[in-house]
């Protein structure tokens, strides 16, 4: 008997070891993070049920757990969408830490959120699960029930999609950033405006600020003397899908700035310093 509660407790220990990444997939599947946890403690519900004990790779088989749960919520939601007499339910109040809900959601990008949320449940779990987590076609395929070269087709298409959703505005946006960067190393403040929307916001999570960036500044011009003179060692950088900044010198990286624009100038800058937070995001070198 003490030996069986020895175990219950290693078990928990190691799924609690393992939420915070089966909380990220279900969340890039999902986008919500209410249901995003309701999957993860279903998870957990199975592992609990079943015992674990055969079980060789603990966070690869929650890993796909989590993943057959998320594909049978979207596909509920699908249907749910679908059905005319659902039109008008109220969604459920969110009982969540709005703070949290935000940081998966910059973990991700806003942009590729919405690009991820067209996308049939079966094209979405094999391009997060490959793309994004680089697990095998042929552990995905079981999970969405096709053969391992039909399940790279669905990777293949929802990722021609994602490449493919809104190019001329990235493009744009890429522009922007291209010349703020450059008005910033020529310490051209005139250029560091142009590229600023007036009412822009400048903000940084714990470890930025660390590093000696501002908790958050507003205004152009506040900004705009921030970044005179800097960025000799920032580049232009997809994050996420969504244009971006990398700051790396020496080849070391330190942060990225997540940006989002308003009336085609940068109107958000948020430093990212956080490990954690760097960790589960995406970076796509922009082409010259």
């Amino acid at each position: 008997m003490p030996q069986e509660k020895d175990g219950e407790k290693n078990l928990a220990a190691q799924f609690e070891a393992d939420r915070p990444h089966l909380t990220r997939v279900a969340y890039r599947m999902l986008g919500s993070l209410p249901e995003a946890e309701d999957a993860v403690q279903e998870s957990w519900l199975r592992l609990s049920r079943d015992g674990g004990n055969e079980v060789g790779n603990l966070t690869g088989w929650l890993t796909t757990v989590v993943a057959r749960i998320s594909l049978d919520m979207l596909r509920k939601r699908k249907s749910r969408r679908e059905d005319p007499a659902d039109a008008d339910t109220p969604e459920p109040a969110d009982a969540h830490g709005p703070d949290r809900e935000r940081e998966l959601a910059d973990s991700v990008g806003a942009a590729l959120l919405v690009v991820l949320e067209a996308l049939e449940p079966a094209e979405r779990i094999a391009f997060v699960l490959h793309d994004m987590f680089d697990l095998p076609f042929d552990q995905i395929a079981p999970i969405v029930g096709r053969t391992p070269v039909a399940t790279r087709q669905l990777a293949s298409r929802a990722r021609r999609r994602v490449q493919g959703a809104p190019k001329e505005d990235a493009r744009a946006q890429r522009v922007v950033v291209d010349a703020f960067l450059l008005a910033a190393r020529e310490g051209n403040f005139e250029g560091l405006l142009a590229a600023l929307d007036p009412q822009v916001v400048m903000r940084g999570d714990a470890a930025a600020i660390k590093l000696g960036g501002p908790r958050q500044v507003s205004g152009a011009g506040t900004v705009a003397k921030f970044f005179h003179g800097r960025a000799q060692a920032a580049r232009s950088i997809l994050i996420d899908g969504a244009p971006g900044i990398l700051v790396a010198p020496n080849g070391h990286l330190l942060l990225v700035m997540a940006v989002s624009f308003r009336n085609g100038k940068i109107a958000d800058i948020e430093a990212i310093a956080d490990p954690d937070r760097l960790a589960g995001m995406n970076f796509t070198r922009v082409e010259d």
